[in-house]
């Protein structure tokens, strides 16, 4: 369903937007859990360690694909806001352009230097083998993960965040069933979890260009839709760009601390491997916000009502802090239980690992929350040096905390990394929104 953000009271809006997308996140990071519970319940540590030690590579194709369709996907909900639905489809056929090309770079990148990565990952010889069949088969499906993200971002630009999380739901049931029967009845071990995730991405995107046909008419292009215009590529571009180069100086961090990691051994890397995904799981509430400030921003600001978007912000801010302690809470009083439970022999040692990190990190959450916020709310008005720059920053520190600190104290050092990171970041996007979006609108009557 279509939704107007332009007009209503603000917080409730953002809310119910937001409500689908964690339920959809949810889901998501759910059957990611599940393919690590399968893969360490059914094949055991070493297979765990495979998947976990070149996890972050996926992730930075993961990422990368979310941020450049995200980026395109805003100017198609400025246009939405605008009431300028030619502008909407001239927008998706721009964006399908610009996401083919995205894919092929990617699948490009993966081939030529997929060995050289994961050697600078540390990626154990015992585990390299089962670790790069894993990457190598995720990555060669990437034009599905980009089409699968870029479907999905045109559906919430125009104010539908339900329809995404149907086809999340539906993604994450069928990736559960496939990873279970291919690798416990298939036999094909860790090759069997990749194998799983391409085939429910595959069908979700079939199905999902299915109903955009059928129930979307405002998306569904016309040939005359398909003209070139060298500038409004480049306004798609001026946000995709900064916000892919932002989250893959994110993810090269992430890498930087995984490779740290490796190098200390599988029971390092088990452990650390499970309190991410609960990490993920956690701080879900917090990056649905972000996704919903995003679309709220950029119908908004095609609207011209800065007011509007000044009060939204800081609405959602308070509510993200309250849940940044709710979710320190839960993961304080149940980690230990949940990351004993992905293990059929829990190795007391690398649950350890797992508890010592969230222990520290979950003190941090609520400087993550003002990250999505505001880096989303400067991206979706074209503002993106700040987001960029924050990135930066977080990989200067978590280089610092993943290779200094490790050196000097041990694998606890890695557990530093991102709290300190977010906490840096954070500073640099609420300067950024201060300066870009506050201070010219302070004494704006909020519309």
């Amino acid at each position: 369903m279509i939704k107007d953000m332009t007009q209503g009271k603000v917080l409730p809006l953002i809310l119910l937007f937001s409500l689908p997308i964690l339920v959809g996140n949810v889901f998501q990071q759910m059957y990611q859990l599940a393919d690590i519970f399968i893969v360490g319940r059914l094949l055991g540590e070493n297979a765990l360690a495979a998947v976990g030690a070149s996890a972050p590579i996926y992730f930075m194709f993961l990422i990368i694909a979310f941020s450049f369709t995200g980026g395109l996907t805003a100017i198609t909900a400025q246009r939405f806001g605008a009431g300028d639905y030619d502008g909407v489809r001239r927008s998706v056929t721009h964006s399908i352009r610009a996401s083919a090309v995205l894919s092929l770079i990617l699948t490009v990148f993966l081939l030529v230097f997929l060995n050289p990565v994961m050697r600078l990952l540390n990626v154990p010889e015992s585990i390299y083998d089962d670790s790069y069949k894993f990457i190598l088969i995720l990555g060669l499906a990437m034009f599905l993960l980009v089409g699968f993200n870029l479907l999905s971002g045109f559906i919430r630009a125009l104010g539908d965040s339900r329809t995404p999380l149907y086809f999340l739901i539906f993604s994450s049931v069928l990736n559960i069933v496939f990873n279970f029967i291919l690798i416990k009845y298939c036999h094909m071990g860790v090759i069997g979890s990749a194998l799983g995730t391409v085939l429910a991405i595959t069908v979700s995107v079939i199905c999902c260009i299915c109903y955009i046909i059928k129930y979307f008419p405002l998306l569904c292009i016309k040939r005359e839709d398909w003209g070139y215009d060298a500038a409004f590529m480049r306004e798609h571009l001026n946000i995709a760009i900064p916000m892919s180069i932002q989250f893959s100086v994110l993810s090269v961090s992430i890498m930087i601390i995984q490779a740290v990691c490796n190098s200390f051994g599988e029971k390092i890397i088990v452990g650390f491997t499970i309190a991410l995904r609960l990490e993920q799981l956690a701080t879900q509430p917090l990056l649905a916000l972000g996704l919903a400030v995003a679309t709220f921003v950029a119908q908004n600001f095609g609207a011209g009502k800065m007011g509007r978007i000044r009060r939204g912000v800081r609405q959602t801010a308070f509510v993200s802090f309250l849940i940044s302690l709710l979710m320190s809470v839960l993961v304080f009083t149940s980690g230990r239980e949940i990351i004993g439970s992905f293990l059929d022999k829990p190795d007391p040692f690398a649950i350890g690992i797992g508890v010592d990190y969230l222990g520290i990190s979950i003190m941090f959450y609520f400087f993550l929350g003002m990250i999505f916020i505001f880096k989303n709310t400067l991206q979706s008005i074209g503002k993106p040096f700040y987001p960029v720059f924050s990135g930066f920053v977080e990989l200067g520190i978590r280089s610092f905390a993943a290779i200094i600190l490790a050196n000097q104290i041990g694998y606890s050092g890695i557990y530093y990394a991102s709290p300190l990171a977010w906490v840096g970041g954070a500073v640099v996007v609420f300067i950024g929104y201060y300066i870009n979006v506050y201070k010219p609108v302070k004494k704006i009557t909020d519309a």
